[in-house]
Order: structure tokens, then sequence, then C-alpha cells
């Protein structure tokens, strides 16, 4: 009879569900369970461990965004918006992608590059359900829905708050190596890379759109005044949205700790009290309209921080961090290869904000054993976990657009290991020559 302990049957349960995800054999959110059915009885996590992955704050984040999503998508104003775009940038299907992949990245900046996503996102679903139904699974399609995760994604590490992960970051240097990054420290490589990033991943994708890129997006819209429900709408989505950008400075006047998943929340809940303004006098949304939210992306990001858990938990992170100690002899310029290269692929399967929370403390230690400054090697994980392209649990919003159905998991492998690639190469140089 095989025994294996814990170490072994992590490793086996990770391989399973990686492999699943990849292969699609089983749908993605069905993989998503195996922790619920393998983690307690294997003995991997406590029952108490297990809920707190599938309960976690983001989970109700994405949730409020999405009814959010759902009010927009029903009342047609995530349509008024996109008109608004292409009015802007033109209707050609190249200028489209680049105004979308610009707007999502600028805005990750300034707020959380979750909420980014779930605000960009239904405007480019209108995008693409304005097209035929045969075009919707055309390359501008895939790519429009790609630049909103991936430009979420780079926006984030522009600025010290456009991530949590940057500020845990400078949270632990702080606090465990008395080291302070200030937002100047942080900018001044974050924002060229990331805008550096934003262009060269226009230039992939529209190469990569072929013929298509020269094609006319015709909306086949009509210019049509705001209806008084789309107003509605669009004044609670945007008192959320400025809870999300304002909420460090209103939690320090009030006094309060209110966070991104309250305030996604109460944008949810209004949708569901607040009339539409019509004769009818109907709620915006009825609880009945909920059948259409992508539940299956919950259990999907559920799934992930259970997976991150188990790993963490049973000692497989231990061991990847006990590595370093064979690094000692490596340059300053090795090091930070190495430690970029980890933290991509790594937050391919696991949270990145975990990813960061468990090996900078690690990678402290190392660069006080060996000499090499803290500093360089930090930024290059950080960065690192933040630019993880190709799975939906890599980062939140890889998770929130694969949600809109319009992606397959082989896409986002396919195009996102060529920015992996790119985003390998870019972090370890700017690191290098700006630190």
């Amino acid at each position: 009879m095989w025994v294996f302990d814990t170490f072994t049957l992590s490793l086996l349960l990770a391989g399973l569900m990686v492999v699943l995800w990849i292969s699609e054999w089983i749908p993605v959110y069905l993989t998503a369970l195996l922790p619920l059915l393998f983690a307690v009885p294997l003995g991997l996590l406590t029952p108490k461990d297990l809920a707190q992955c599938y309960g976690d704050s983001n989970i109700f984040l994405f949730f409020g965004g999405f009814v959010m999503a759902l009010a927009l998508e029903k009342w047609g104003v995530h349509e008024q918006i996109a008109r608004r775009i292409i009015a802007i940038v033109g209707n050609k299907k190249s200028n489209i992608l680049l105004g979308f992949i610009l707007s999502t990245g600028l805005i990750s900046m300034w707020i959380s590059n979750t909420a980014t996503a779930l605000m960009m996102l239904p405007m480019a679903m209108a995008v693409v359900e304005a097209m035929p139904p045969a075009h919707r699974h055309s390359r501008f399609a895939i790519f429009l829905m790609l630049s909103i995760a991936y430009a979420a994604n780079i926006g984030g590490v522009g600025t010290l708050i456009g991530s949590p992960p940057n500020t845990q970051m400078a949270s632990i240097l702080s606090e465990n190596f008395h080291i302070e990054i200030s937002f100047f420290d942080w900018m001044k490589i974050g924002m060229p890379l990331a805008i550096l990033l934003l262009l060269i991943m226009f230039i992939v994708f529209n190469y990569l759109l072929g013929s298509e890129r020269k094609d006319v997006h015709d909306l086949q819209f009509h210019t049509l005044p705001w209806t008084k429900a789309q107003k509605r709408v669009l004044w609670i989505f945007s008192i959320v949205a400025g809870l999300w950008i304002f909420r460090e400075a209103i939690s320090s006047m009030f006094g309060i700790n209110y966070r991104d998943e309250n305030a996604a929340i109460l944008g949810a809940l209004a949708m569901f009290l607040v009339t539409n303004g019509e004769e009818n006098k109907q709620k915006i949304l009825r609880w009945s309209d909920t059948e259409k939210l992508p539940w299956g992306i919950l259990l999907l990001f559920g799934g992930g921080l259970a997976l991150a858990a188990v790993l963490e938990k049973n000692g497989i992170l231990k061991y990847l961090a006990s590595t370093f100690e064979s690094f000692e002899g490596l340059s300053l310029i090795s090091a930070i290869f190495i430690l970029t290269t980890l933290a991509i692929f790594i937050s391919e399967v696991l949270s990145n904000l975990a990813m960061v929370t468990l090996f900078i403390p690690v990678v402290g230690i190392f660069a006080q054993q060996t000499g090499l400054p803290l500093v360089p090697l930090a930024m290059a994980l950080t960065l690192g976990a933040s630019l993880a392209f190709m799975m939906p649990v890599g980062t939140p919003p890889n998770a929130i657009v694969f949600g809109s159905g319009f992606l397959r998991i082989k896409d986002m492998i396919r195009f996102g290991f060529i920015l992996n690639l790119i985003s390998l190469l870019l972090i370890s140089l700017f690191v290098i020559l700006f630190l």
C-alpha cells in the first residue's frame, strides 16, 4: 500500500490541477473545486483554512463588480461608453485596440488593477457583442479581451498603489529590514516600464492581427440619448469608482477602514434597491438577473487561493525558498534574472500577493547572506509577480476577463507566454539600469 506524505500529496494535487487547467479536459471551474474534494481528507488544509480561501475578500470584490457590470449590460450603459471611446480613437480595429490598452493601463496605475478590469471589461464586451456573431471569436475579439487583463496588470506596476503586491513589498521592507520605498522610488522604475510594456503589447497584438488591423469596426449603433435608467446605473458605478480611487483619503478623513470589496458590495446592493426611473418603477436589477453572473469565476479564484494555501502549509514554498541557498555565488545580474523568472512563472498558479508575502522575507535573508543589494532583488520579484499573463488564476484581472466567456485558456497561454518573455527581459533590464 502506497503511503504519501503531505509534501508529495500537495505536489500531486498541484500537478493535477495545472494539467487540467491547461488541457481543459473538464471545465476549469470544476478543477478549481478539487481542493474542496481532497485538501481536508488528505490533511493538506484544515476546514477553516479552506473556507478562508473560498471566502476571500477579493471574491466578494469580484461579486460586487460582476453585479455592477451586469447592470451596465442590462441597461446598455457599456454600449454608450464604448461608442464614445470609439468616437475618440476612431473605428479602425487597431485604433480601438490602442485606445483600450492605453485607457486601461493608465487608469490601473492609480486605482486597483482589479477594479480597473471590472470597469473596462463591460465596455470591451459591448464592442465585441456589436460584431456579427461569426466574428466574435476573431483575433481582434480575443486581443481586445486580453488587452483589458494584460493592460490592467501592466498599469498596476506603474505606481506603488497600482497593485497590492507593490505596497506589500514596501511594507515588508520597512518593517523587517528598515528600508523605505517612497512613491517616487517605485515610480521611477514602474512608470517607464509600464508605459513601454503597454506600447510593446500593442505592437505585438497589432502585428498578430494581420489583415484585420486595417478593418473598420462598424458598431451598428445609432446615437441615442441617455435614458434615466442608464444615468442612474452610471451614477452608482461612478460613486463606487470614486470610492475605489479615493479610498485612502476617505478612510483617513472619516476614521474608518473600508476596503475595495466594501465599495463593490455597496454598489451591488444599490443596483437592487434603486429604481430605474422609468414609468414601471422597477428596481435596476432583480435577483433573477443574477442567473447571468459568471459564478464559476468566483470558484476559479477560490481554487487558486486554496492551491496556494496547500503549497504554503505543506512546505512546497519553503522548499523552493531553500533553493536560494545554493545561489550564494551569483552575480547581481544573474540573481535578478532568476528571481524575475521564478516570480513570473510561479505566479501563474499562485496568488501574486501570496508570492510577494512569502518570498520577499526569503529574498531579504538571501541578500543579507550574500551582500547583494536588497532593493533591486525585491523590485524584480515584485514586478515579476504582477506580470503573469498565461493563466486565469495568475492575477485577478486575468480571472475577471476569463470570466467573460470570450477566451479559452489556450488563448491566454499562447499569447501570454510571449508577453511573459518580454516582461522578463524588460524587468531585468530596468532593475539593473535604474537601481
